[in-house]
């Protein structure tokens, strides 16, 4: 090709070349890769519309500052009263894709007054119009003719300049025409609500025909006779863009960050793993409605609606550049509602109960990571305990040490027993409850907290007479052999309830070793040696059975040795359902084995008496 350098000329110059762009090819790729609906066209246009206007005022802060749209279902008009271009702004801005018309010159310093940062705009109407006609007037340079421009979705255009008649005042009109099956973006009910949606809080004079677009000032902003009325309005805002009713309104009133909304409490538990999406405003500008970044993690039990003008946007415009601007913004408002959450505490502990009563999670998520908070939440946390559901203030007040469980079947396991001989156990088996049980000390100087273990179990429960346990040693060595095999110690106590036969004991640390056994029973030579190198000092699970239980002590008299080890099966097994623990397959082969057996005892016994 002539364009290529031969290789027999080394002294020759490398020839420039420009790209050529496959317009509708960068149509497909928009619609369907970079924006996420066709409806974001509209934005676009309000977003050039309004940047013209800003502009214009930035020379001339009386210039009259109006934006209409008319359309017909086939085609859209959009005239605005902005800065307009002249033939060679037309040239150099709209002809070039990828080229910002905030870059022109004497622009530049006024640039964070613009909502547009990328330069794509009109391009992006040839996701819903096959052709677009600019009529623009400059009012930079009022002797200049107006233009017109004029470009299909081939990658075509042309450029004229009109009669002064044709625009007679400086500004821009956009027209549209719908391409095969959008017409429905072009249809004015449409128009309408999407303006209203992107452009309700935009500084301007929006119209669509005689329907104003623009509410202002925010609901947020407005004066009202009384909170009460506040409340009620908010209430209404808050249904009218996100389906429920708040439990509680949080004013978001960040003025360095430039930020103005509120954040509507929900009604109903949801979720921390559920991403909640935000409403955030660019400078009046809808610019998404799942912001998912805006707050931390932890701020689950909030829907935000707010407008800025200091976060980034991403090249399509519906979503937040993460950047320093962005995580300093999400730590100021989380900081607000953390202020929210202490005001209540400190003056409004009615409220408070009920927004526990719902979202206590995400305040125990917080409470984790914030000494202050912990403190400050900590008369009003509920948890569950022995005593009931209380908080671990009041807990703390009836207990010199605070017991706790890791898991849920370990407190099961242990809370019917240790309330019944007086220990005092939180369930901390539930997200963020064990960690906010070890962090009461650091907010509660000289509060012992431990773990509830077996073995402090068993220490408070009685021991049997010597004399007794000697007397019955048949009895515990049959019982003992039968579930050796299971890795389970018998014991021996006298407890209440007296309703409880028995009772299944372990830790951590013993289900560790029986995961281990079991794993080396089932590996071959080389993983066996490996895990039996890992045994550690043997901790067992008990079983411990209740010496003044009518049923234990009529079973501790049986003289049949294989009755014996069925019926303490039958007691294992049960005492493991009375905990909730999940059954291995040997648990649930000994609940098999022993009700069989049972049965098979009953009615032999019913046969001999025949």
């Amino acid at each position: 090709m002539d364009s290529q350098t031969s290789p027999a000329s080394p002294q020759a110059s490398p020839s420039a070349h420009t790209f050529q762009v496959d317009l509708r090819g960068l149509v497909d790729l928009l619609s369907h890769h970079l924006y996420s609906s066709p409806r974001v066209y509209l934005r676009e246009l309000l977003q050039n519309a309004v940047d013209a206007i800003t502009a214009r005022r930035a020379d001339d802060p009386d210039a009259p500052a109006r934006v209409r749209l008319s359309a017909d279902g086939a085609t859209l008009r959009v005239e605005d009263t902005g800065i307009g271009l002249t033939e060679s702004d037309v040239h150099e801005l709209l002809a070039t894709i990828g080229r910002s018309s905030k870059r022109a010159e004497g622009l530049q310093a006024a640039r964070s007054e613009f909502l547009g940062q990328f330069g794509i705009g009109l391009l992006a109407c040839f996701v819903v119009a096959e052709r677009i006609r600019v009529v623009s007037r400059s009012a930079r340079t009022p002797g200049a003719p107006p233009v017109e421009w004029t470009a299909c979705d081939d990658g075509s255009y042309t450029v004229r300049t009109l009669p002064d008649s044709a625009r007679p005042e400086p500004g821009t009109t956009v027209h549209l025409r719908a391409r095969a099956g959008a017409g429905e973006w072009l249809a004015e009910e449409r128009v309408l609500a999407l303006a209203r949606d992107f452009g309700s809080l935009l500084p301007y004079d929006v119209r669509v025909g005689e329907e104003a677009v623009t509410d202002l000032p925010a609901p947020w902003d407005r004066a009202y006779p009384s909170p009460a009325n506040r409340r009620v309005a908010l209430a209404r805002h808050c249904h009218e863009l996100f389906g429920f009713t708040p439990l509680d309104t949080i004013d978001l009133d960040v003025p360095l960050a430039g930020i103005r909304g509120v954040a509507y409490v929900l009604p109903s538990a949801v979720s921390p793993a559920q991403r909640a999406g935000h409403r955030v405003h660019l400078k009046g500008m809808l610019l998404t409605e799942r912001a998912e970044q805006l707050l931390p993690d932890w701020a689950f039990f909030v829907r935000c609606v707010l407008d800025t003008d200091s976060l980034r946007p991403t090249a399509s415009r519906e979503s937040l550049y993460e950047d320093e601007t962005l995580a300093g913004v999400r730590e100021a408002l989380g900081e607000r509602i953390r202020s929210w959450l202490t005001s209540l505490a400190a003056g409004d502990p009615e409220r408070l109960a009920a927004f526990l009563s719902v979202h206590h999670l995400g305040v125990k998520s917080l409470a984790r990571h914030d000494t202050e908070m912990l403190r400050t939440m900590l008369p009003w946390l509920p948890f569950e305990t022995t005593d009931g559901r209380l908080s671990l203030e009041e807990f703390a007040l009836r207990h010199p040490v605070v017991h706790f469980t890791r898991t849920v079947e370990e407190y099961r396991q242990v809370a019917p027993i240790a309330s019944a001989q007086g220990i005092g156990v939180v369930n901390g088996g539930y997200t963020y409850d064990s960690e906010l049980v070890e962090a009461l000390p650091s907010v509660r100087p000289g509060t012992a907290v431990a773990e509830l273990d077996a073995d402090t179990v068993t220490a408070h429960l009685d021991s049997v007479e010597p004399a007794e346990e000697l007397a019955l040693s048949d009895f515990l060595a049959a019982a003992r052999a039968k579930l050796d095999p299971l890795g389970c110690d018998v014991v021996l106590r006298a407890f209440h309830p007296l309703s409880v036969p028995a009772l299944h004991l372990d830790d951590r640390a013993a289900r560790h070793e029986q995961a281990r056994a079991e794993a080396e029973a089932q590996a071959d030579d080389l993983w066996a040696g490996i895990l039996g190198s890992l045994r550690g000092g043997t901790p067992r699970a008990r079983l411990v059975l209740n010496h003044l239980n009518p049923l234990v002590r009529r079973i501790s008299s049986l003289g049949d040795p294989e009755l014996i080890g069925t019926a303490t099966e039958s007691l294992y097994g049960q005492a493991l359902l009375m905990a909730q623990r999940p059954l291995r397959p040997a648990d649930s082969a000994l609940l098999n084995r022993a009700f069989i057996g049972l049965l098979e005892w009953a009615t032999h016994g019913e046969d001999g008496r025949r």
